[in-house]
């Protein structure tokens, strides 16, 4: 019983780490679709989508089964409930990068000087590839420095919200094009706040702290004191 019971959670394990991979796809192809103008590369993450929402349906009723049959405690427990809010959160990540797809026709030729725009796709990549690397290797270190990386992302979003508002303002021929290309950037930024998400509950998993508004702990903190 408890090796089915193992095998099992290798089942969860492995099934989440391979929507994961999935998402991570159209991470890619979204930013290569965005910086080629690519309408091809586009359809190919709108394609992709299904098949996320079909693994998120697969791996929510694995982690209900688990919980209703196997009554598992600690780690187990922590590790089960956790995925069942990590499965979500991979998911939110695919609808991001439809969002983004969708707006790849709309934002050519583009009005954005220099590689801010590369370097938030590729900031939001690397802490999306982290945050599932710290799940799979239990790395608490890798977790944390995803956490810290929001404030990386967050600070490229808004200089180019900020540029965006200026070109808009100094060539209304831009603002349509201007206006897609924000629809854009808030979508990475909302991945990074995903990967975020994600990090957060590899910390619980790991140490069984909850690492989510820790300006209530302060102020809980304060008050017992």
């Amino acid at each position: 019983m408890v090796r089915h019971f193992d095998s099992e959670l290798q089942d969860l394990r492995d099934g989440l780490m391979a929507m994961a991979g999935q998402v991570e796809e159209m991470i890619d192809l979204s930013k290569a679709a965005v910086s080629e103008g690519s309408a091809a590369k586009a359809e190919q993450v709108k394609a992709l989508d299904r098949l996320v929402d079909e693994q998120e349906l697969k791996l929510d009723q694995a982690c209900i089964d688990l919980l209703a049959l196997r009554s598992p405690i600690a780690t187990d427990l922590r590790l089960i409930a956790s995925s069942l809010k990590i499965i979500p959160e991979i998911e939110r990540i695919g609808d991001h990068c439809c969002n983004i797809a969708r707006r790849v026709l709309y934002i050519h030729p583009p009005v954005l000087a220099g590689d801010a725009l590369e370097r938030l796709a590729g900031e939001t990549r690397g802490m999306v590839r982290e945050a599932v690397n710290a799940f799979v290797r239990g790395d608490a270190e890798l977790a944390r420095k995803v956490i810290a990386d929001d404030d990386k992302v967050d600070a490229i979003y808004v200089q180019i919200y900020k540029d965006l508002l200026r070109i808009m303002l100094a060539d209304p021929m831009c603002i349509e094009r201007a206006s897609n290309l924000i629809i854009v950037i808030k979508n990475w930024e909302r991945i990074a706040d995903q990967a975020t998400n994600i990090a957060e509950e590899v910390l619980f998993i790991l140490e069984g702290v909850n690492v989510k508004h820790t300006y209530l702990q302060a102020g809980k903190d304060q008050t017992e004191s």
